[in-house]
């Protein structure tokens, strides 16, 4: 299909407004709407405390949703591969996704190694800076080489995977992320509430 044929398809697409509104679906849920986006190496323990923090919020009567890397392959992305440009849309399509949930008034939790600044910067701006939260986990190259969860440093510094983040690929840390866990010392109880002081400080959630 040529770009031209996709533009002109494009100019046909209307957005159609809804009369319920995002504030009504968050007031609904008596909470405020966001996305937290989990950003670190493989192995860093992203997915681990996202999945925790999630568990602490449903316990407190939040409403949320989390959406995970590997997950997120199995469906709505199992078309992309790991090119350069498969990533860049693999996190468009996550964006796109958490901006949905955002609009339905849920607390989105997004556990991605996300490498690129760039990328994650568009997902903030189609969001919204008031509902993006990056957290940076922060954990070395050396401990997630020792965790290895899935055996992938391993295959990478044998040279059975290329372009793999961190070992000849690049991961560009945030430089002012809302929420830095230090995971490489905390525990995952720490980190999760280090998550929810900054939730509350924020007026996320009461």
């Amino acid at each position: 299909m040529s770009t031209d044929v996709q533009m002109e398809d494009l100019s046909n697409i209307v957005w159609h407004q809804h009369h319920v509104a995002k504030q009504q679906r968050a007031q609904q849920k008596n909470q405020t709407p966001c996305v937290l986006w989990f950003t670190g190496l493989s192995g860093a323990g992203k997915s681990t405390v996202a999945g925790a923090l999630e568990n602490r919020l449903v316990e407190l009567g939040y409403h949320t949703y989390l959406l995970d890397g590997d997950n997120v392959r199995h469906g709505l992305c199992r078309d992309l591969g790991f090119s350069s440009q498969d990533r860049r849309e693999n996190i468009r399509r996550i964006g796109e996704v958490a901006n949905l949930m955002v609009d339905a008034g849920l607390i989105v939790l997004s556990a991605f190694i996300s490498p690129h600044r760039e990328e994650r910067e568009m997902v903030r701006d189609l969001v919204g800076d008031d509902a993006f939260f990056e957290v940076y986990v922060d954990t070395s190259l050396a401990e997630c080489e020792k965790r290895d969860p899935k055996g992938l440093y391993k295959k990478a510094r044998a040279g059975e995977i290329s372009q793999f983040t961190g070992i000849d690929s690049e991961y560009q840390i945030p430089l002012k992320p809302e929420i830095h866990l230090n995971a490489g010392e905390q525990t995952v109880a720490e980190s999760v509430e280090a998550c929810i002081q900054a939730l509350k400080r924020h007026n996320v959630i009461s």
